[in-house]
């Protein structure tokens, strides 16, 4: 399982003079076993309180990702749900803020989820919750067909949320190729930092993953923290990794990457 983390400082600007304020970007391979992604989560977050970091970013499906069809539904939890409350418990006890990208809310029916990022604050509590917006519907080519909607409500709301870090704009994976999301996170409201978690397949990495955040960043002249899944979590499916924190200017200023 490959887990690592790296740490940036950052100038915030969250008070009337600017500060450098230190972040981390973890990436993992999860699996379908939510005590071992969890004890994965636990040991990053120890190594990001050790190296000074107030907000740790988590990717995309952190806490699980399903070896077969229907497993994400099967574990989908509220999130006053015991594995999202453990998360909590994990932050307040680590005194450091968590970016949990894309948790598997429970949905309004047996049949459907939320993929949920939830950023969770140094007391241990829910500060925001954002729902996906953009469903990953497509056919890759040379590779699996997945459709995400036929499990998955879409969000409806635009989130940003006030940090130790800066203002946070928050986003999951395939929302990173609508450049509309990040213009209205930016110039209305206001967000410093844009927080992508994800779990791209390895041929759309390959082909986009660092050219669209490195837009992103420069669109909007924000930094851009992208966490993400790396590696094979199960015969079935591959993720990317490349793991990237961008500053405004487009430069990468932090890499994990996707092989060791």
């Amino acid at each position: 399982m490959i887990t690592c983390k790296s740490t940036v400082e950052m100038t915030s600007n969250t008070s009337s003079s600017s500060s450098l304020v230190r972040i981390a970007a973890a990436q993992m391979t999860s699996i379908n076993d939510l005590t071992t992604n969890f004890n994965t989560c636990s040991r990053l977050v120890k190594e990001a309180v050790e190296a000074g970091a107030k907000l740790i970013c988590f990717p995309e499906n952190f806490s699980f990702v399903g070896a077969k069809d229907g497993e994400s539904l099967s574990i989908a939890e509220p999130l006053n749900g015991p594995i999202m409350q453990k998360y909590c418990s994990l932050a307040r006890e680590s005194n450091i803020w968590l970016s949990l990208g894309g948790f598997q809310e429970k949905g309004p029916d047996d049949a459907h989820l939320c993929n949920t990022h939830v950023l969770v604050d140094d007391t241990g509590n829910i500060r925001s919750t954002y729902r996906k917006i953009h469903m990953f519907d497509v056919d890759v080519p040379g590779g699996m067909v997945y459709k995400e909607s036929s499990f998955t409500i879409e969000g409806k709301d635009i989130v940003a949320v006030d940090s130790p870090v800066g203002r946070l704009g928050v986003t999951v994976c395939y929302d990173l190729r609508f450049p509309e999301l990040y213009q209205q996170l930016r110039f209305q409201h206001q967000a410093q930092v844009l927080l992508v978690p994800a779990a791209f397949t390895k041929i759309t990495g390959e082909a986009h993953w660092e050219i669209l955040l490195r837009a992103r960043a420069i669109e909007t002249q924000c930094y851009v923290v992208a966490s993400a899944q790396a590696g094979k979590h199960n015969d079935k499916r591959e993720s990317y990794g490349d793991t990237l924190i961008i500053d405004p200017w487009g430069k990468v200023i932090s890499r994990l990457p996707g092989a060791y």
